[in-house]
């Protein structure tokens, strides 16, 4: 049976549509356009998947645009991390661009709107403004200076432009109808004073555009064909459309917004001034710290592209906004994690094993597959001796049926090595364990084909040898939030929820095939979970990140 062909969703349905009536193949173009005001988040991946994943569909251009139209909160920085996110996820772009690459074109289009008399300069105050907008259900009241003379328009709007208006003066509106239905329409700023250094401009501009004077005309300079924003920019529809009427020419071509909902993530806020509180509060140690719903987080804690690519796609676009449980985004990260994660052994809450009958000084290499998942990954060797480290929850001195770890008198298997017994216990003077002392069979190695390997024994555990373990440092990096919608809790602080228990820094003991382990490089601690080695990472101290657990341990929280 023939795979059945994957449906459109509704924002290539507007697509197809286009090109079905008034567009050509060749009018397709896109763009993701971030503000660099900080990280980019999991919801912007979204976002850019949707942009450049279209670009990808329909051979299309996509361009990168910065809108940095507020010299205040942008940074040189956030430009360069955005484009890092971008490309780590594998996407290109086919021209990088700024807004304020267009600053003299879009000053030189409010001079021609005012000289029309479809933008005037106001000297009310802020707060003036706001008040006299009226509410949804009443109108607004003009302001007293709507009707100023083109010639004072300009003078003033000079005036601003070379510095001479003090920062929260006067002003530039366009002049729309301040009995709109829609309230962005009544006269909305296009133009406020600015006197602040640019990340590119420097000094030279002290007027700045505003978002929806700025956004539209990139678009219509840049001849995207479609702008597509989520969906509170549906209201800005109509304002988007009515400043492109204003500096468009008959049979120019326009580009088109449309909106898509947001996919918001459990258990996390992406809301940049909350995270960048985060940041600047040390509840986090930076924007790319692996508890951070950051792209630059997430990969720093060791999730793939690929991960983050599927889950984009699996979420999809919607008209409605929804709540995505994070152990999604965790599933996609463990199916990609599965597939080219190496096994590895490493014990982070070790106590020690010895095998009394094991000759004293005598070590053995042992072969271990790489990936079961992955014929191609071969095997490795790692070393076996008299003296091992287990986990401390895989021993108990009694337990009932249904534990299949260690326990006194009862055989386990070590993985790709023996069967071992456990004989006795040594405590110290509080009656802690210390060591566990067993006894193994020789003949029972595994993948000897002797009659004693082939036997069956109900549990299996990991293990590093002692004498060639390597120490490191291993960050436990769960959940950041308790709470499912931290930042919508009425009467509540979204700090109120930070987990308590969303980093534990152990120390581990790991095999010696990770000495030469890189930074970013990703293993699966057999039995543990998927981790990756961290930039902190040195040669006399690995550091290893806990990406996520082989299941969700959250499930059985919830149940």
């Amino acid at each position: 049976m023939a795979e059945g062909k994957k449906s459109l969703n509704f924002i290539e349905q507007i697509i197809e549509e286009d090109l079905n009536t008034n567009y050509k193949k060749e009018d397709l173009k896109f763009r993701f356009p971030p503000e660099p005001n900080g990280y980019l988040h999991i919801g912007h991946a979204s976002s850019i998947c949707l942009n450049f994943g279209l670009g990808e569909k329909y051979d299309a251009p996509v361009n990168l645009r910065f809108d940095d139209t507020n010299p205040a909160k942008e940074e040189q920085e956030y430009v360069d991390a955005i484009k890092a996110d971008i490309e780590w996820l594998g996407y290109k772009w086919a021209k990088e661009c700024y807004a304020s690459d267009y600053f003299q074109q879009l000053y030189d289009w409010a001079v021609e709107m005012i000289k029309n008399g479809d933008a005037y300069v106001d000297s009310q105050t802020s707060e003036e403004i706001a008040e006299q907008k009226g509410t949804p259900t009443q109108p607004g009241t003009d302001s007293p200076y709507r009707n100023r003379s083109v010639e004072e328009n300009l003078e003033l709007f000079e005036k601003m432009k070379n510095g001479d208006t003090p920062e929260k003066g006067d002003v530039l509106r366009a002049k729309i109808s301040m009995g709109a239905s829609n309230m962005l329409m009544r006269d909305p700023v296009m133009y406020r004073c600015l006197h602040k250094n640019h990340h590119r401009t420097g000094t030279d501009w002290k007027i700045y555009p505003m978002y929806d004077w700025a956004h539209g005309e990139s678009d219509f300079i840049e001849q995207v064909s479609h702008s597509f924003c989520t969906l509170e920019f549906l209201p800005h529809r109509e304002l988007y459309n009515w400043f492109i009427k204003k500096v468009s020419k008959p049979g120019d071509f326009e580009p088109k917004q449309r909106e898509f909902a947001r996919r918001n993530l459990s258990h996390t806020v992406v809301s940049k001034r909350k995270l960048l509180q985060l940041v600047e509060k040390g509840i986090v140690d930076s924007w790319d710290d692996p508890r951070m719903p950051t792209i630059s987080g997430l990969r720093r804690r060791g999730y793939t592209p690929d991960s983050i690519r599927k889950f984009a796609d699996s979420i999809g676009v919607g008209k409605r906004e929804n709540l995505i449980d994070v152990s999604h985004l965790e599933f996609c990260a463990r199916e990609d994690l599965n597939k080219v994660a190496p096994r590895v052994m490493g014990v982070l809450d070790p106590v020690k094993l010895v095998i009394t009958n094991y000759p004293e000084g005598e070590e053995e290499w042992l072969e271990a597959e790489n990936n079961p998942e992955d014929e191609s990954a071969g095997s490795r060797e790692v070393p076996f001796s008299r003296e091992l480290y287990i986990e401390q929850e895989d021993f108990k001195e009694s337990a009932n049926r249904k534990f299949f770890r260690l326990t006194l008198g009862k055989e386990v298997r070590l993985k790709n090595a023996y069967i071992i017994k456990g004989e006795d216990v040594v405590k110290d003077s509080e009656g802690n364990i210390t060591e566990i002392h067993c006894t193994y069979d020789p003949k029972s190695k595994s993948g000897s084909g002797t009659e004693e390997s082939l036997r069956k024994v109900k549990g299996t555990l990991h293990w590093v040898s002692v004498k060639h373990a390597i120490e490191a440092e291993v960050r436990l990096y769960d959940r950041l939030f308790t709470e499912e919608t931290p930042d919508g809790v009425k009467d509540k602080d979204f700090m109120d929820f930070i987990n308590p228990e969303s980093l534990k820094v152990v120390t581990g003991y790991l095999e010696p095939s990770l000495k030469d382990a890189k930074v970013q490089d990703k293993v699966q601690f057999q039995r543990l979970g998927y981790f990756c080695v961290d930039k902190d990472s040195t040669a006399a101290k690995p550091v290893f990140n806990r990406t996520v657990g082989l299941r969700d341990s959250w499930a059985k929280i919830k149940n």
